[in-house]
């Protein structure tokens, strides 16, 4: 139930709902209430959920092709600088970097845009999602902060499907694959649409660790082996764009469309240092899936739905009531 508990009902604040239901708002602060429960009591400064975690800068420069999707301003800017966190799974900001329960790791991307604005990419190392709805999403963690999956696993059968996906544990948060899982509708300077789902695959290829290793390895591993890696050259993501087809289910994120879909090269991230201050950092950048520019907005209903989450999630990080 401990395994259930941690990697099934708190994998990350990324939920999709059905093309047929508006999203369902719900209380954010219930939402985080459960979350913490669940993780052992309230971490103050820190995150929910994925709270441990590394800052890093880059830059982003997009392709050709990047331009025939969206006129969005980073995929016409030449590039775009970018901060990037990555992120065990858990509300634990001591948790050991070679848990399995530390799966699915997280990537969050921020796009620091010419106009002085942010947008934002939220994607974690799993291609799916064990709920659809913000209401279902709320009754999963809470089960979970009571210790008592079974009957919602058991009237769940998406959740059961996620929990049987492969989480590896990383050699580095560089050789992962990471999906931000709900879909999106990018409009290009001439109005075609296209409808997609991101993701981030790494150029240094993929590399997990066998379950031994992985308890054998130091608690902050990944976090020095970034920073090792970053001090002899940059670690290159390809953004990728997997495309909608007819008949796809764009509003579920516990369905995973076939791996038969194009994939578009919206561009290239290059990450190439730690960035300073790593305490300030963790504490006040706030990435939200729903903050989108021209060009972008989502196809998922659920995106607008997690949004204020997040930002809930933030005030309590900065101490702020509510």
């Amino acid at each position: 139930m401990r395994r259930l508990t941690r990697r099934v009902a708190l994998a990350g604040l990324m939920a999709a709902v059905s093309p047929l239901v508006s999203a369902q708002p719900v209380d954010p602060r219930a939402t985080l209430d459960a979350l913490d429960q669940a993780f052992g009591g309230h971490q103050s400064g820190t995150r929910a959920v994925h709270a441990k975690g590394l800052v890093v800068e880059g830059t982003f420069i997009p392709s050709p092709a990047a331009a025939g999707v969206s006129r969005a301003p980073h995929f016409l800017a030449p590039s775009t600088p970018v901060a990037v966190r990555f992120s065990n799974f858990a509300g634990i900001p001591t948790q050991a970097d070679g848990d399995a329960m530390a799966s699915p790791r997280g990537m969050a991307l921020k796009f620091h845009l010419a106009d002085g604005t942010d947008t934002d990419i939220v994607a974690h190392s799993v291609n799916g999602f064990p709920v659809a709805t913000a209401p279902d999403f709320l009754a999963m963690v809470q089960a979970a902060a009571a210790h008592d999956l079974s009957a919602f696993l058991a009237t769940h059968p998406a959740a059961r499907a996620f929990e049987a996906l492969p989480k590896p544990v990383p050699a580095s948060y560089a050789t992962l694959a990471y999906f931000a899982v709900n879909a999106f509708r990018f409009t290009t300077v001439q109005g075609q649409a296209t409808v997609g789902r991101y993701r981030l695959v790494p150029e240094a290829g993929l590399a997990v660790l066998a379950p031994g290793e992985a308890a054998r390895r130091p608690t902050d591993y990944l976090a020095v082996e970034l920073a090792r890696r970053l001090a002899q050259g940059p670690a290159r993501f390809r953004l990728l764009l997997q495309v909608a087809e007819a008949g796809d289910v764009v509003g579920d994120a516990t369905v995973a469309w076939p791996e038969t879909r194009p994939l578009i090269d919206l561009g290239t991230l290059t990450l190439t240092g730690i960035a300073a201050d790593q305490d300030f950092q963790q504490r006040t950048l706030l990435f939200l899936p729903g903050r989108l520019p021209a060009g972008i907005e989502p196809a998922d209903p659920m995106v607008d739905a997690r949004t204020p989450i997040y930002g809930a999630s933030f005030r309590r990080r900065m101490g702020e009531a509510g």
